[in-house]
Formats: structure tokens, sequence, C-alpha cells
């Protein structure tokens, strides 16, 4: 079974890249991030065109998750990230599909530091775990996936020294996803290439992805229970390299 995620950065402007992708991946399950669409502006059509049934919980202008599935059924669990009702922003989505829970996330940005939005990032963080750890408590088969907003090590990001105070690399944030990891979460892409720089992320500006002056944003982290079961996977660097691209390239796992 693959399983893939991919920061869209607006699914409607890049819809044609997202089919084609779609068409060439073959993907089993995906989990789309940064829709920028409201709820009805989805194009569902489209997905099931494509093959794919569709979750989704959509946010105007900003945001936005989806989890896609292939000849599979989605029961959806919940669209918001407990342990805070005032939260309106979309940037969950939680489904069973085939026996494996899959969290859909798009974990806020936090720039500026410091600031307010630093601190919810940080907040947004904390409640994360707190789900998770039920995950963990309960043995079941999960799957965190998605933009995480999170350099997870200085291997991980080109010249880290100039993020130092970047919220993507703080201290701060760089801890708590080692908690996750402690925890019993597998990396999965860091498990599979341990020695090899990968990014998932090149930034539009000073030709960022020509230079593959880039960050790893993206993961996919594994629970203890379904660990042993991953088998495969890569970033589609390539695709990022495609007309009207996102900034984002997709990530994919393969598990037994």
């Amino acid at each position: 079974m693959k399983i893939a995620t991919y920061n869209v950065n607006g699914i409607n402007g890049r819809l044609p890249v997202l089919l084609r992708w779609l068409e060439e991946a073959q993907s089993d399950i995906v989990c789309l991030q940064e829709l920028k669409a409201p709820q009805e502006r989805f194009p569902i059509d489209a997905i099931n065109a494509a093959g794919y049934n569709a979750i989704w919980h959509g946010q105007k202008s900003w945001n936005g998750v989806a989890i896609l599935a292939r000849d599979m059924e989605i029961t959806e669990v919940q669209r918001s990230l407990p342990g805070d009702p005032e939260d309106q922003q979309s940037r969950y989505i939680e489904a069973i599909i085939n026996q494996i829970v899959i969290c859909c996330l798009y974990l806020p940005n936090g720039n500026p530091y410091p600031g307010p939005k630093f601190d919810y990032k940080l907040s947004w963080i904390k409640r994360l775990k707190k789900r998770t750890n039920q995950f963990i408590d309960m043995d079941l088969p999960a799957i965190l996936i998605g933009d995480f907003n999170i350099i997870p090590t200085p291997f991980d990001v080109y010249k880290s020294e100039r993020w130092e105070d970047n919220a993507l690399y703080r201290t701060e944030v760089r801890k708590a996803y080692q908690q996750l990891l402690k925890k019993g979460w597998l990396d999965s892409i860091r498990s599979l290439y341990p020695d090899e720089q990968i990014f998932t992320f090149w930034d539009y500006l000073y030709k960022s992805y020509d230079r593959n002056a880039g960050m790893r944003l993206d993961h996919i982290l594994l629970s203890p229970y379904i660990a042993g079961r991953l088998s495969g996977g890569n970033v589609d660097k390539h695709v990022r390299g495609w007309e009207k691209s996102s900034d984002h390239a997709p990530v994919w796992i393969s598990l037994e």
C-alpha cells in the first residue's frame, strides 16, 4: 500500500499538477495540505474522476486539509485537533482507512518569531502530542502525515546556521519533534535514508530548486504498531520542477 502527502499550495490553481501527479504516482492514500479553498470549492468531481474518494476541511484563502483514498472507504473521525474549541483554522483531519488511523496535518508555520504566531504553533504541537500519545497508549496502527513546518535537524536544511531564529527551526520545535520520536513514532523517510540529505520544500525565490537549497518539512511518522510494515519511500522531487508546481514536493512511503 502506497501512502503519500503533498502540500499543493492551492488546490484549484494547481489542479492540473495534482492530477498529473496522481496519475503518475498511483498512490492508494493521499493527504493534501494548503488547499486554500473554502469547503464548497474543493474540486471533488475532478478528484473522483481521477479514481479517488475524498474527505476535506476547507478554509477560504488559507490552510485546508484533505484525505484521498483509491478503492477504499474513508471513515472520518474528526476534522479538528482536540484541545482548543476556539481554534477555527483548518489544519487537521483524521480518518480510518483500511484499519489504519490517518492523521493529515498542516502544522502552523509560526513565523515571525517571537510572537503570537509562534506561541500558537507551540500550543498546537502540545495538542498534537496529547492526541498522538493516545494512539501510542492504545497501540493503534496510526500515521501522522503532512506538512509539519518543522526542520528536524541541521541535516534537514540548506545552510542551517541561517535558520536559528526561524520558527521552522527553533530549538523548541525541533525538541518537540524529537519527543515524538522518543515516544515511539518512526520518521519513515529518515529511517530509510539515514545518511542522505533529503529536502521536500524549495522556495520560489533565488532559484532555490535549481541550487537544491531546500529543507525537509513534510514528514510521515509511523506508530510502533505499524512501523515494521515500512518497505520503501521517497520524495517525488521532480514534481517540484514542473511548470506552476507547488513549492513542496510529494513524499510517499510503501507499507507491506
